[in-house]
């Protein structure tokens, strides 16, 4: 099938999302996403983030859809016509959605450990407003311990429900999703038990904002001062890949996560032990540094970059000064020699 995105044009297979295909094409073109998760099941369509203007709905049937549609959840018809960046439509409606996200969101970026590489904060940066217009008190939750490696800031929490299917599809044992209902639902365990599983850490890499955090990392160091690299081990636990990043501090490691690719995505799953049991360098076979295909924070100054040479030009002559100031400074009442001159006129003096 054929669909043409912005004007861009990809063959798909039947099947594929409108959000599939952007990636397919890439660039600017991409729609945000905070909830839609490729290696999750049944997630998106949460959010409304991605949404996009059809301006054409197939070739079978050329009219337009009257409302925008959720790219990541909408399938693909052949001659379908997508606006995503180039919409007005779209671009105001992201801009509304961003500030509803951002409604009971803390301003907590100064200490979070999620800064620098957050989602919220691009989808802020690039589709929020300087002012808020909300008045009322902010949604607030008490703390809840959910065990010794994961750290639950409620408060942050905008309910993309990852962290639920991460542990219904990785685990046997989910002890922990949405209790109530509207403006009052959270995430928790209700009796406040430990999240324990084999694979629970996987809910930080996949939580897109700062509601769930490693806390053998909370208030170490910002993510920009460390330097990833890729690593492996043998790992026995059935599931586990193995392959992770190690975030290092000098020739201390300060955290693990699973390697992520361009759209913040874990590659593979790693268990818990990979993740928070494994912090000498012993423990690993260090490939070499993660280079990130993503613009981010983390990107600055990193050495995987290619840096430009630096070329400072200079005005031809500029360390003889100036002609008036040369004139200036030379005594007219002592008339120079012929090579006195000759060396004055070509800086030499």
């Amino acid at each position: 099938m054929k669909v043409t995105i912005d004007g861009q044009a990809i063959e798909v297979e039947p099947g594929t999302t409108i959000l599939q295909a952007a990636r397919m094409i890439g660039g600017e073109s991409v729609p945000p996403a905070m909830c839609y998760y490729s290696k999750l099941k049944g997630s998106g369509g949460k959010c409304r983030c991605c949404l996009v203007e059809v301006a054409k709905g197939s070739e079978a049937d050329p009219r337009p859809m009257p409302k925008l549609m959720a790219s990541c959840v909408t399938g693909c018809m052949d001659g379908m016509e997508i606006n995503s960046k180039s919409s007005d439509r779209v671009k105001e409606a992201r801009e509304s959605v961003t500030e509803f996200l951002l409604i009971n969101h803390p301003l907590d970026c100064p200490v979070c450990d999620q800064a620098g590489e957050c989602d919220l904060q691009d989808l802020s940066f690039e589709h929020g407003k300087a002012k808020s217009r909300f008045i009322e008190e902010k949604r607030t939750f008490e703390p809840e311990n959910i065990g010794p490696n994961i750290q639950l800031h409620m408060n942050r929490c905008i309910l993309c429900y990852r962290c639920v299917m991460v542990a219904d599809q990785l685990t046997d044992n989910r002890v922990h999703g949405v209790m109530d209902r509207g403006d009052h639902s959270n995430i928790s365990t209700c009796i406040s038990k430990a999240i324990d599983n084999e694979f629970s850490g996987n809910m930080i890499d996949v939580c897109p904002v700062g509601a769930l955090t490693d806390k053998t990392f909370r208030f170490k160091s910002r993510v920009w001062f460390n330097k990833p690299y890729n690593a492996h081990r043998e790992c026995t636990t059935p599931g586990c890949c193995g392959k992770t990043t190690l975030w290092m501090f000098g020739d201390e490691i300060q955290r693990v996560t699973g390697r992520k690719d361009v759209y913040h995505e874990v590659e593979e799953f790693i268990c818990n032990e990979c993740r928070f049991d494994h912090k000498t360098t012993a423990d690993w076979v260090i490939e070499g540094p993660r280079a990130f295909d993503k613009d981010s924070v983390i990107n600055q100054n990193n050495y995987t970059q290619e840096l430009e040479t630096v070329v400072i030009a200079t005005e031809e002559g500029i360390l003889k000064g100036r002609d008036q100031d040369r004139k200036k400074i030379s005594m007219p009442a002592i008339p120079l020699n012929k090579d006195e001159e000759a060396d004055f006129k070509h800086g030499n003096i």
